[in-house]
């Protein structure tokens, strides 16, 4: 079969025309469409169908829906917009540095809300100071307190400045002074020349520390970035026994920094950028350059430049504004805490997006198939990660389907089983006074009531709400006739399969499908599982995690993988996983 369709193929995919930029944009089909187009893509025997493996191409800027309005144009809403996807201008705030010490002074208390008196604004610190020079020159340095460092601000900035210029000849007039202060007095190793009073707004705000400087339209903005930060510490929700401890923390130098750790090249790149108009959030997005699909690259870029919100702090915010399809009941992206597994990730042709104050990372594109799987598999032989997958696959088809089937049974299909257990079990419900279905969404509500509060209630105390919430409601529900015994011990095992789920996000789709396929079961018995079976594959398989069908190798297929379902042998695994469509599909060094 042919490959054709993809990125670097050099053919224009059907319906990304470059006419096509100038019509009108058609309406989204609706979800019964899409229902019917995966239906058929199931049971289409063409090759064209393989040209859905990779659906990015030239498309108009990404525009998440907003509620209550349009869209409206790229770049009309929240000012102007650079090529960086920023804002090129604030609007309460001048262009251009006054060269007056006096007048800048004055505008950096207006624009931060500074007042002594009545201790407005008292974490922003403005010292002013003079320059050591002959003859001594004007200046003042504003910073955060808790964002910027006082240690270094104290021996970089002001100790170098006013007790060790050694009374240097000022220059003249026209010379640049920041330049000159720049290059001959500060030794910070990372200072920056800027004459745009916006900037230096957003360099404060970061922690960084600006130098303003009398008779300078620019101003010095030197790194002092020093806030307190959580110290590493083990993943909270993907504990392995074999393999790294350490997790994402709330910062973003040092999330790159665990994932340069692990993937010591130069073509590793960090493209930054910003995200709300109040919060400016720091986000970055890395990938490697020469192995990961250009295509892949220009399409989150492009997603993340059209972002427009004032607040986005978060991973899991980005996430729903980066998304194909936010109304999804299945996650699109992989939200990880692990370095290692961000870092295996980037060498398989995905791309990382960091939040700066966020844990968790996303990954993008992934698979239906890469949700499914454990950070541990990789660290262990692959007879016993074959195992471990079975046993979870297992567990997520009981999640999903046991309280349907047991519904279906005791409702329409009690010939299926054994004269014995049928006697057994309608004699444990003889005395209930609900119908099946009732009875089995009581228990399931109960349950995830005990899940929820042993999640929020302190750590200390959260086993134990669990354990005790389904010891003593468990019994007591089957001592006062409300539910059936076996009905517990359905409940108990589905409860048991959810948690084989490692990937968080996709165990809340478990848990709401769950009671869909229970709604199914009480109409229509088995024929309602299978309906839902078959619309939940025909979603998925036009599902795309940014542009990649969810459901690939699969479906569309490709060719067999030996890291799908099973636990491939390492040394057997040569080729990259072809959905991303990576530049270098082949893992073996020569």
């Amino acid at each position: 079969m042919s490959d054709s369709g993809g990125p670097g193929s050099g053919q224009t995919q059907p319906g990304k025309t470059q006419a096509s930029k100038t019509q009108p944009k058609k309406p989204k089909k609706l979800i019964g469409q899409k229902l019917w187009g995966g239906l058929t893509s199931l049971v289409t025997v063409d090759d064209s169908i393989l040209d859905k493996t990779f659906s990015l191409g030239d498309r108009p800027p990404f525009r998440p829906k907003k509620a209550g309005g349009g869209q409206g144009k790229s770049g009309d809403q929240g000012g102007q917009r650079d090529q960086g996807g920023q804002q090129s201008e604030e609007p309460d705030l001048p262009q251009k540095i006054p060269s007056d010490i006096k007048q800048a002074l004055a505008l950096v208390k207006k624009i931060f809300h500074l007042d002594r008196e009545t201790g407005k604004n008292a974490d922003c610190i403005v010292r002013e100071f003079k320059i050591g020079l002959e003859p001594p020159v004007e200046a003042f340095l504003v910073f955060m307190e808790g964002l910027a460092s006082t240690e270094i601000i104290n021996l970089a900035i002001l100790q170098p400045l006013m007790l060790l210029a050694e009374a240097k000849q000022t220059p003249s007039k026209g010379q640049a002074i920041a330049g000159f202060v720049a290059g001959n007095l500060l030794p910070g190793n990372q200072i920056e020349i800027k004459g745009d009073f916006a900037e230096a707004v957003q360099g404060i705000l970061t922690g960084t520390t600006a130098v303003f400087i009398d008779g300078s339209n620019q101003v010095l903005l030197v790194e002092t970035k020093g806030f307190d930060k959580r110290s590493i510490s083990d993943p909270k929700t993907e504990a392995v026994v074999r393999g790294p401890a350490e997790g994402f923390i709330e910062n973003f130098r040092t999330n790159a920094a665990l994932i340069r750790r692990r993937v010591r090249t130069q073509n590793l790149i960090t493209e930054m950028f910003k995200a709300g108009s109040l919060s400016r959030s720091d986000v970055a997005m890395m990938y490697i350059e020469g192995l990961t699909n250009p295509k892949v690259v220009a399409e989150i870029r492009r997603r993340i430049k059209s972002i427009k919100t004032d607040y986005a702090p978060d991973s899991g915010i980005l996430e729903q504004y980066l998304e194909d399809s936010p109304s999804s009941l299945f996650p699109q992206f992989l939200a990880t805490e692990r370095p290692d597994r961000a870092a295996a990730y980037l060498t398989e042709g995905s791309v990382v997006v960091i939040s700066n104050s966020s844990p968790f990372v996303l990954v993008m594109p992934v698979t239906i198939w890469g949700l499914m799987h454990s950070p541990e598999d990789y660290y262990l032989r692959w007879p016993f990660g074959t195992m471990i997958r079975l046993i979870r696959t297992a567990g997520i088809l009981i999640a999903l389907f046991l309280p349907a089937f047991y519904l279906a049974i005791n409702n329409y299909h009690p010939e299926m089983l054994p004269a014995d257990l049928l006697l057994s079990v309608a004699a444990s419900r003889e005395a209930v006074p609900f119908p099946g279905v009732l009875e089995v969404v009581i228990m399931e509500t109960a349950f995830e009531i005990i899940r929820e509060a042993g999640t929020r209630v302190p750590s200390i105390i959260g086993p134990t709400i669990g354990i005790v919430g389904g010891l003593i409601l468990g019994q007591a529900a089957v001592e006062a006739k409300l539910v059936s015994p076996l009905l517990v011990i359905v409940t108990a095992i589905t409860a048991l399969g959810s948690f084989t789920i490692a990937q968080t996000n996709l165990n809340f789709s478990a848990r709401l499908l769950r009671y869909i396929y229970l709604l199914l079961a009480s109409v229509l018995g088995f024929f309602g599982i299978a309906v839902g079976i078959v619309f939940q594959v025909a979603y998925l398989v036009q599902l795309k995690s940014a542009g990649v069908p969810m459901l690939s190798p699969v479906a569309p297929y490709r060719f067999p993988s030996l890291d799908v379902i099973v636990r491939g042998v390492l040394w057997k695994q040569e080729k990259r996983p072809i959905f991303t469509r990576p530049l270098d599909p082949t893992r073996e060094v020569e």
